[in-house]
């Protein structure tokens, strides 16, 4: 049966006032559409080793790198705002750094540390791990080089498997692949399922977007240095491709993944809507590093209000058919929803 055409479906002025219904406040709530709540934020953090160490991002302002100890009250308040997942990605000492990342997979190190200590403080927490080499490789790349410094596929998701087991291990509740290598959700999901980590979940970085609104995080992590002029092209995703973000997005779902997502977010909404309509999946979208930059320097500036757009951007995720937003505002957003 045709839909028919929205315009045959209403009255014609004045019958039809749409003004109607923005009159008060009482019936604009009553009729909206979309609505934001904690419940749809994922907070990411950055981790440090050591105690008592707390690091501010100049890149991104208010936000820090923090060693566990002052991680702990930071998912204490994630658990009062009624945040239900914390996202890390951990800072690791350059000294750990190697060609092959083979730190990413050691049972004692930083995040593996980070994620049981967080599950026995706050089991009700959700916890999410990065799955990907880059904090840990010496050339800043999320994969392994061979002899001409392209990144190799294979022999790199031999790797992230390794590290999602580890993860897993530790007892995180979701790894979340963001290396954009070929076959990797698949080759996680089966290793993931012969370990008995059968309630592990995998959040997949789907359309993952070779993006210049990553700097900061890069700064954050400090793999900026690392990386170099070099840049990751050959895995991310081309930023004119959408009919290849649903290919992407088909052949993650058909591999075991849970969940699936697109970054960066507010440039890429329509890839959010496309993913959602298409596959009606949990579908995520991570408001990275650039876009919060932008946001906060132009409210320091006495540009924009920072509350506002902070919550419009956010609304804009659900409207676009986001179930959540990966966001460094979760904390403040969820603060001012708390007040109504």
């Amino acid at each position: 049966m045709n839909t028919p055409p929205l315009s045959s479906l209403s009255a014609a002025f004045p019958a039809a006032r749409p003004r109607r219904l923005r009159r008060d406040a009482f019936t604009r709530n009553l009729v909206r559409e979309h609505a934001l709540t904690s419940h749809d934020l994922i907070y990411p953090v950055f981790v440090l080793d050591g105690a008592n160490r707390r690091e501010a991002v100049a890149s991104m302002p208010g936000v820090e790198r923090l060693s566990l100890d002052l991680l702990l009250p930071v998912a204490e308040d994630c658990v009062s705002l009624g945040i239900p997942v914390m996202a890390l990605f951990p800072v690791i000492d350059p000294s750990l750094k190697t060609p092959d990342g083979r730190e990413a997979s050691n049972p004692d190190g930083l995040i593996p540390r980070v994620v049981r200590e967080l599950k026995s403080c706050f089991p009700q927490l959700g916890v999410m791990t990065d799955v990907a080499l880059d904090p840990y490789t010496s050339h800043g790349q999320d994969g392994l080089l061979d002899e001409h410094n392209y990144i190799v596929n294979d022999t790199t998701v031999a790797v992230l498997v390794q590290q999602a087991l580890t993860q897993a291990a530790a007892g995180v509740d979701i790894v979340a692949p963001s290396d954009m290598m070929d076959g990797r959700v698949g080759a996680i999901r089966t290793a993931l399922e012969a370990a008995g980590h059968i309630h592990t979940r995998i959040m997949a970085y789907s359309a993952k977007y070779a993006s210049a609104f990553y700097g900061p995080f890069r700064d954050a992590v400090g793999s900026a240095a690392n990386l170099g002029k070099a840049d990751k092209k050959v895995y991310q995703m081309d930023p004119g491709n959408t009919n290849e973000a649903l290919r992407e997005v088909a052949l993650d779902i058909a591999e075991g993944a849970d969940m699936v997502m697109v970054k960066p977010g507010m440039p890429y909404l329509d890839v959010v809507r496309r993913v959602k309509d298409q596959f009606g999946m949990p579908t995520f979208a991570y408001q990275v590093s650039g876009e919060y930059a932008m946001l906060k320097a132009a409210a320091q500036n006495g540009w924009l209000d920072h509350d506002a757009v902070m919550m419009e951007s956010l609304l804009a995720f659900k409207r676009a058919g986001a179930d959540g937003v990966l966001t460094y505002f979760a904390r403040d957003a969820a603060r001012l929803l708390r007040q109504g």
